[in-house]
């Protein structure tokens, strides 16, 4: 069977939309990407179950876990249809996560991906983005990753972004898990 679907985890500022965009690039085939910033950003500005607090930390409740829940189907619905995706996440829950998505994903063959990042670093790329909570990056380089069980690790502290691509692209290419 040949990969259907790449699910990257890691931190927020890891780098992995880095590596969606290179993967899109580099992959023989079209590859479609969804990541959970996107899921966010759809989402009304009050009443969904996310909070973002101060120092970084993210606390869901039950109406995102629903929402996320739909979204994901869908995304599994567009696989058994004949597309090939690739997933940009955050296991805020560690294991817990990726059993969700193994369960959506079930018949389908997964890729699964860690992508790294030394806190410190995405801790600098937070900043250099303006874009998130402070804090939010160092408190989840690591916690994301409890658990998780992977085919695949790159460390973007240590690899740019194409490269850490092809490396992924290279399991995917080869077929071997």
């Amino acid at each position: 069977m040949t990969t259907q679907v790449i699910v990257l985890n890691g931190g927020s500022s890891s780098g992995k939309s880095g590596i969606v965009r290179c993967l899109q690039a580099v992959l023989p085939d079209p590859w479609l990407a969804f990541g959970v910033d996107s899921l966010i950003e759809a989402m009304p500005g009050s009443g969904t179950g996310i909070e973002f607090a101060p120092d970084g930390g993210v606390n869901v409740g039950p109406e995102f876990m629903a929402l996320e829940a739909a979204w994901a189907a869908g995304i599994a619905a567009m696989v058994h249809a004949g597309a090939r995706v690739i997933i940009d996440d955050v296991f805020l829950g560690g294991a817990a996560t990726q059993e969700r998505w193994r369960k959506v994903l079930d018949g389908l063959d997964v890729l699964w991906v860690g992508v790294r990042c030394e806190a410190a670093v995405a801790a600098g790329r937070e900043i250099a983005r303006g874009d998130r909570v402070r804090g939010m990056a160092e408190q989840q380089a690591e916690p994301v990753h409890q658990g998780v069980v992977y085919d695949v690790e790159v460390d973007t502290a240590r690899a740019e972004s194409l490269g850490c691509a092809r490396t992924i692209a290279q399991r995917v290419v080869s077929g071997s898990p």
